[in-house]
């Protein structure tokens, strides 16, 4: 990474960009729900940190990573797409897919900070990100993002006591068909590389 390469309107575009895909405020319910499930406790430091590590290990190593697998971005677009997918399900039918983990440790690593956070949508637009921008200004834009991360996190008890139970059903009903149709958008635009 060059430091003469910082450009800050680089760096507002990849933050923009980022923000939208990770939508951390839509994933509001999802994580609230999710909190529930894990002993009503997020690791928000550790859900973070995890988070902004894959993005940035991605940023460097991913195409190379994937390939030493075998696999390539579609394949790994289409799996996220299936996690995301049933997390939605669960939103919108109030069925339990995902059993309760009383482990936030865990939990905070899976679903939360992959596919939830750091998730194929993410990984791949950082991908496409690095032909048009600089290095160094796509990781001041992970880094940006991974502050706002934690605020969300850190705030979710707040926001779920100020919105109340019937909001955040309404809500996690409506969050929850906007990640079904992101699944299914994702998992279209990526399945008809298989076989090629």
């Amino acid at each position: 990474m060059d430091i003469h390469q910082i450009a800050i309107k680089e760096i507002l575009t990849v933050t923009f960009t980022l923000f939208a895909v990770i939508d951390m405020v839509g994933n509001i319910p999802v994580l609230a729900s999710l909190r529930v499930k894990m002993g009503g406790e997020i690791r928000s430091t550790e859900a973070t940190l995890a988070s902004g590590a894959l993005m940035i290990l991605f940023l460097f190593i991913g195409r190379q990573f994937l390939g030493l697998l075998g696999l390539d971005v579609q394949s790994f677009a289409v799996a996220g797409s299936i996690v995301i997918f049933i997390i939605g399900l669960e939103m919108v039918l109030g069925h339990e897919f995902f059993k309760p983990d009383g482990d936030a440790k865990s939990g905070s690593m899976v679903p939360i900070a992959f596919p939830l956070i750091a998730g194929s949508g993410t990984l791949t637009t950082l991908m496409s990100l690095k032909a048009n921008y600089h290095d160094i200004n796509i990781f001041f834009g992970i880094l940006i993002n991974c502050i706002i991360i934690y605020v969300v996190l850190k705030s979710l008890k707040w926001v779920e006591s100020f919105m109340g139970p019937n909001g955040m059903m309404v809500i996690r009903k409506f969050f929850g068909v906007i990640l079904l149709a992101i699944a299914v958008k994702i998992f279209g635009s990526n399945i008809s590389h298989f076989g090629k």
